[in-house]
């Protein structure tokens, strides 16, 4: 059985984060390890929320204890999402050199959750440029929208061409760009992985959840860690995503947990000229 550690926030009722990730993961057959960083009762755009930031110290302190438990060489791959200071960002760079210690051919997964179109950076921007400066050269595959790619590479990405010019800026192994804008009616996906660049489109839809990146990665990353092609996780995903919207319609959250994730219907795929 394959694992993987991942690091990012727990969100009750609303999921994002791990709650959003794991589940197309755990139906893959791969055992998830999830360590919070923040937990909380509700997504922040509710009118009442409570919760914690878990204090970085201890997160740190939970990957020292499943080094200390002799865990660390188990893991195929390990994982960060929403990292809300510049100290869980270093937690994350020392867990990844940890786990690479113990297991060199480790992957590591960076999902850069630190903005989003319209608002921008919703963390503190020393996390942004943290995760752009110390994790970004560690990790082997990326997953940011448009308003990351775009902060990420220091380039306007407002078309799928654009997002190909951003994800090379990147010079990471494996980079999927998402939610890119394709017209009035279209958002596309863009994928590059050994020098070949794979483009998803998928429907506009309007009030759609928050979640879907989340998703996104979670499904992109369970076909990744089973060696299936660059191209056939990106087709895997978006439908992921898709089926997801499709569970979740007429409600305000994504409901990850009612999705038949071993029965996707895949988007189609084209290669870039």
């Amino acid at each position: 059985m394959r694992r993987i550690l991942m690091i990012s926030s727990y969100v009750a009722h609303d999921p994002v984060g791990l709650t959003a990730t794991s589940p197309p993961l755990l139906a893959a057959g791969i055992d998830v390890v999830g360590l919070p960083t923040v937990v909380l009762s509700n997504h922040p755009i509710r009118a009442h929320i409570a919760g914690i930031t878990l204090d970085p110290r201890l997160v740190g302190d939970m990957v020292r204890a499943l080094a200390d438990n002799g865990w660390l060489a188990s893991f195929d791959a390990i994982f960060s999402g929403y990292l809300p200071s510049l100290q869980h960002v270093e937690i994350v760079a020392e867990a990844v050199m940890r786990l690479r210690a113990a297991k060199p051919e480790i992957t590591y997964i960076c999902d850069p959750i630190f903005g989003d179109d319209p608002g921008g950076l919703y963390i503190d921007e020393r996390s942004a440029h943290g995760i752009r400066d110390l994790l970004m050269p560690m990790a082997d595959i990326m997953t940011p929208n448009r308003f990351e790619l775009s902060w990420l590479s220091g380039s306007n990405v407002q078309s799928p061409a654009d997002a190909v010019t951003a994800i090379a800026n990147l010079s990471r192994p494996i980079v999927a760009g998402t939610s890119i804008p394709d017209g009035p009616t279209s958002l596309a996906t863009v994928l590059t992985a050994a020098d070949r660049t794979f483009i998803g489109r998928v429907e506009k839809w309007a009030d759609v959840p928050h979640g879907t990146g989340d998703i996104f990665a979670g499904c992109l990353t369970a076909k990744l860690m089973h060696g299936e092609p660059p191209q056939t996780a990106l087709a895997y995903a978006l439908g992921g995503v898709r089926r997801a919207l499709e569970i979740s319609r007429g409600t305000d959250r994504m409901l990850p947990n009612f999705v038949d994730w071993r029965h996707i219907s895949p988007v189609s795929i084209k290669a870039a000229a």
